[in-house]
């Protein structure tokens, strides 16, 4: 039996999470800090991983993206925006074209080569965005996390209840539906989790409880030989200053929504930030080494999983 795939996704912008907000000064620590701590212990156990970049950031500082490129990294792309207004769940048709073709545009220009995976900010998608996805010339996209129970505590909850019957494995998602397997050429890569995400932000919340979800992976990984899709980002490895008489920006008027998305996660995602997270997020990816888990990238085994769906 071939070992089961291990992809680390890595989201880079702009968002400080000590100022809850987007800052162009926050993407140049990214550049400075979090970039080379990443990279530099990906070259340490020689694993190759999938970058996920909004154009924004790519635009400001190209440089954060060709290092990446330059060490054998999947360059991929994560929208054009971050901002909550342009989320793909509520931009209309036309808006999703266009920062899906300009933002594969500005990476492909970046790097000089063809860019074919995507991750959704924040992870929200409608049902229908397979479509736009193929028409704008990606082949992957990793913006599903199966099964996953916290999207109460971020925006796009109505979409992203979805999670809850989509597939586990890897799958060619439905045009109509990107939940659903179908016979569409768009490669579904979900984010692993078991109930909780198995993200760097639980990660650095609560180490305990991250490693918890271990069991569970090893149990998927000996009945069904099932892929781990491990997403952190740059931003969590950097170490910024907190001016103490910001407040923390109201990112919207339901006060529900700002309690529980704008309160309660931002106390909860600047726990162990900056390097004391490098320790816990190597201790995982030596257990994932430890058992034998493939480390590739994304656009790595499209052909490979199509061949197999032809079969």
């Amino acid at each position: 039996m071939k070992k089961p795939y291990c992809f680390l996704t890595n989201d880079v912008e702009t968002t400080s999470l000590l100022y809850h907000e987007l800052r162009d000064e926050t993407g140049k620590v990214v550049l400075e800090q979090g970039m080379p701590r990443l990279l530099d212990l990906y070259d340490q156990y020689n694993v190759k991983t999938t970058f996920f970049y909004t154009s924004y950031i790519a635009k400001l500082y190209p440089e954060v993206v060709k290092m990446a490129h330059e060490r054998g990294h999947e360059v991929a792309s994560h929208g054009y925006s971050h901002l909550v207004k342009n989320a793909f769940d509520v931009l209309s048709d036309e808006k999703i074209n266009d920062h899906l073709y300009r933002s594969k545009d500005i990476l492909e220009q970046i790097v000089g080569e063809e860019v074919i995976s995507f991750r959704a900010p924040a992870l929200r998608i409608r049902k229908d965005f397979s479509k736009f996805l193929l028409e704008n010339g990606y082949k992957i996209d990793s913006s599903v996390a199966s099964q996953r129970m916290d999207m109460f505590m971020s925006f796009g909850a109505k979409h992203k209840l979805n999670w809850m019957y989509a597939p586990r494995s890897i799958y060619f998602a439905s045009e109509d539906n990107i939940f659903k397997r179908g016979d569409s050429d768009l490669l579904e890569i979900p984010i692993t989790s078991v109930l909780l995400p198995y993200i760097g932000t639980l990660m650095r919340i609560s180490p305990l409880l991250f490693k918890s979800l271990r069991p569970f992976i090893l149990i998927e990984k000996a009945l069904a030989n099932r892929h781990v899709n491990l997403l952190t980002h740059p931003n969590e490895f950097i170490d910024e200053v907190l001016d103490s008489t910001i407040k923390v920006q109201r990112r919207s008027k339901n006060p529900i929504s700002y309690f529980l998305g704008d309160i309660v996660r931002h106390k909860l995602k600047v726990r162990n930030l900056g390097e004391k997270a490098l320790p816990i997020y190597e201790n995982e990816v030596k257990f994932l080494l430890r058992n034998n888990f493939e480390f590739t990238t994304m656009k790595n085994i499209y052909a490979i999983k199509k061949q197999e769906n032809a079969r």
